[in-house]
């Protein structure tokens, strides 16, 4: 009896046909300067080089943790294509890059074509919104690496900035931390949230607390902060920004200080989400592991000079912001 690919638990077919149902989901997303094809050996992105004067292009790879666990529970997947986009669109904020192109990897025990076409459009959906051209990706079926609903999902941006403009630029002992709101755990943090979480409750559980079912609030999008901090990336006030992710705020800020400076936090400066109080109360979790594992409510930071405060708060508030005042730098 001969053997076939198929046999093995990859099926080929299956792939052709999910790569003809995210074809024009993923065209969506293309600008002019995108010149090759979904299918091709490469993606091809035409630099748009007259808009630069010295410009310096700015990487990044991430994946979503277990997270995706959490999709795999509520059988819900536009999402979680989001908070990657979103999570990598952030990552290079924080050098003042604005995104060019993204690739994304979805590795599967079976390849399920509407999962797919689902992480896909979600994918897409973020891409539009940050002004990101989806130019490729690859869709691995590894049955043997992944379980047979499994799937991982990572993704690689690259983006622009120029040289004159990157951050972080001199951050200085006074210089005010400016905290912006996040949507709830991000991408961070589900390892410890899901082992608090689950041990008491179903992912359909509606939890009073929250005021919503678990999986809902788990699976709230990670917020992409390019729209809101487009209007200051150019503004000489603004020293430095740091992406609230695994680590958290303190964590994550001391990254971007120059040697020997330090933060001084208010950490009685904004309420936690319910999320991360219900997470605690729960799980009997200390304070101080609370700070280092999640964003507590505070996605993103901007480190400020204490003179350009007052305008940048107002550029904020304007949009619909509503900034807090963290604290600042110290030597």
């Amino acid at each position: 009896m001969k053997t076939s690919y198929q046999d093995s638990g990859v099926d080929i077919n299956a792939g052709i046909e999910a790569v003809k149902k995210i074809k024009d989901i993923v065209k969506e997303t293309f600008t002019p300067n995108v010149l090759t094809d979904i299918g091709s050996f490469g993606g091809c992105f035409e630099f748009p080089v007259m808009e630069y004067k010295q410009p310096v292009l700015v990487s990044s790879t991430d994946g979503v943790g277990t997270k995706l666990l959490v999709a795999n529970m509520m059988n819900r997947h536009d999402t979680i294509g989001q908070c990657l986009v979103n999570h990598c669109v952030n990552d290079i904020l924080t050098t003042g890059a604005r995104p060019l192109f993204f690739l994304d990897y979805i590795g599967l025990g079976v390849l399920r074509q509407d999962v797919v076409t689902d992480i896909v459009k979600g994918l897409a959906f973020a891409c539009k919104a940050n002004r990101c051209s989806l130019i490729g990706g690859e869709m691995a079926e590894m049955p043997g690496i992944y379980q047979k609903n499994d799937y991982d999902l990572a993704g690689t941006i690259v983006g622009v900035v120029e040289r004159g403009q990157m951050l972080p630029r001199t951050i200085q002992s006074g210089d005010v931390l400016i905290g912006l709101r996040s949507t709830g755990l991000h991408t961070n943090g589900y390892s410890l949230a899901r082992k608090v979480l689950f041990e008491r409750h179903q992912v359909d559980d509606y939890i009073a607390e929250l005021d919503s079912t678990l999986g809902e609030v788990l699976l709230q999008v990670h917020r992409s902060y390019l729209n809101v901090a487009d209007s200051i990336l150019d503004d000489s006030g603004l020293h430095g920004i740091s992406h609230i992710t695994g680590g958290g705020i303190e964590g994550n800020t001391t990254r971007i200080l120059p040697a020997g400076m330090h933060l001084k936090i208010d950490w009685n400066a904004w309420e936690w989400l319910p999320i991360f109080s219900y997470i605690q109360s729960l799980g009997d979790v200390d304070t101080e592991e609370m700070r280092r594992v999640f964003n507590l409510g505070i996605g993103l930071i901007l480190i400020v000079e204490s003179l350009a405060v007052d305008r940048i708060l107002g550029n904020l508030k304007n949009i619909g912001e509503n900034p807090v005042i963290l604290g600042y730098t110290s030597n």
